[in-house]
């Protein structure tokens, strides 16, 4: 039997099976890739980004325009 000498070969019993799963799982990984780049939000050109009526309530709150009381009655309003 010609080989390439003493130790492992593609003709060796694991040779192809490892190489044939080692192709799957790089092909399976380029997969998960693609999609999870995907499936992340991209922003839109030429649209503001608008913020959501608790971005204003909690940036008010924090900016000191508004009081606790008021705060925690506009959350429930919004809820």
């Amino acid at each position: 039997m010609m080989g390439w000498g003493w130790g492992w070969s593609w003709s060796g019993s694991w040779g192809m099976p490892m190489f044939g799963m080692g192709s799957l799982l790089l092909i399976a990984l380029v997969v998960v890739i693609v999609v999870l780049l995907a499936r992340q939000p991209q922003p839109r050109p030429g649209r503001p980004h608008v913020p959501a009526a608790r971005e204003i309530l909690d940036r008010r709150y924090a900016a000191g325009e508004i009081s606790r009381d008021q705060y925690e009655q506009m959350k429930r309003d919004l809820a």
